[in-house]
């Protein structure tokens, strides 16, 4: 059994780990409220830009020929894994990885090649170990992305796509749901979904649909807008799979701490009952001691 100096010692160190843990799950919380609302201000600007290009769309006369837009033969899928780059997350990098892996699998087990490219350190130290080449590889902006971020990851593949390097692109990266639900989420990137630029049932219902489809004229060609605003749609969609990716680390992170502070805690109270029992057992076998002396010198 411990000594009492023993468990003494065991109760600081976990009541300073507790102290640890605490303070990054406030942290966390602060600043998932922060990541929350970045979200939901993009949300307006990402709709308003769906609308012009579905509104271009309808006005040109084709757009498929777009050197966003192209479909080949898929030979060589690019897949993007969005991780974070710290660990103390819960499951959030790893889960990620495992569909990341599965879709890998998935691809190869059809013929095809598999081109990495990772936003996170996590994400690219484990590549590494796996011994696998990363095609690009970005860190360090994970927590608290930026537009300009986003640009840089899109640029370089959109550049990737039209030099055809890859024929398609699947970004695979952690979907906010709430501070308790982060859903892992596999969605096509390039070659921009023709769907993007049909519009939905829902604009058709309200009306938009017959304001899009208003006479207006267009300078340059609606053709020409549309292929300046492709990049730009890209950049959207990566900066809006950044900013959930940030939210989705800060609440797994926010958890995880909870969980290890709650668990802290319970080991706190553990040794406490340890060092009393100890203690316990120590005042009686002292109390035995001064029984028995007393009674060898009434003896």
């Amino acid at each position: 059994m411990a000594s009492l100096q023993d468990i003494r010692r065991r109760i600081a160190s976990v009541r300073n780990t507790r102290k640890i843990t605490k303070a990054l799950e406030l942290v966390a919380g602060a600043r998932l409220r922060r990541a929350q609302s970045r979200i939901e201000e993009m949300r307006p600007y990402a709709d308003r830009m769906q609308e012009l290009m579905v509104g271009t769309a309808r006005a040109a006369s084709s757009f498929r020929n777009l050197p966003l837009m192209q479909r080949r033969e898929e030979k060589k899928i690019g897949i993007v894994v969005f991780t974070g780059d710290r660990g103390l997350a819960g499951p959030f990098n790893g889960q990620v990885l495992r569909r990341a892996f599965q879709l890998e699998r998935e691809q190869r087990s059809e013929g095809r090649e598999v081109v990495w490219t990772v936003v996170g350190r996590k994400g690219g130290s484990t590549l590494r170990f796996r011994r696998y080449e990363v095609a690009a590889h970005w860190e360090g902006f994970v927590d608290k992305p930026t537009y300009h971020d986003a640009q840089a990851v899109a640029h370089k593949l959109a550049e990737m796509y039209i030099e055809q390097e890859v024929d398609r692109v699947v970004v695979v990266y952690n979907r906010f749901v709430s501070p308790l639900v982060q859903r892992v989420t596999v969605s096509d990137l390039l070659p921009i979904p023709e769907h993007v630029l049909e519009g939905g049932e829902e604009e058709k219902a309200d009306g938009k649909d017959q304001a899009l489809r208003g006479d207006f004229i267009y300078e340059p060609e609606p053709e020409e807008i549309l292929e300046r605003l492709l990049p730009v749609y890209l950049e959207t969609e990566i900066y809006r799979a950044l900013l959930e990716s940030a939210a989705s680390f800060l609440a797994s992170q926010m958890a995880a701490m909870r969980s290890a502070s709650s668990n802290a805690s319970e080991l706190i109270d553990r040794y406490t009952l340890q060092m009393n029992r100890a203690r316990q057992a120590a005042i009686t076998q002292e109390i035995l001691e001064v029984v028995a002396g007393a009674d060898a010198l009434t003896a």
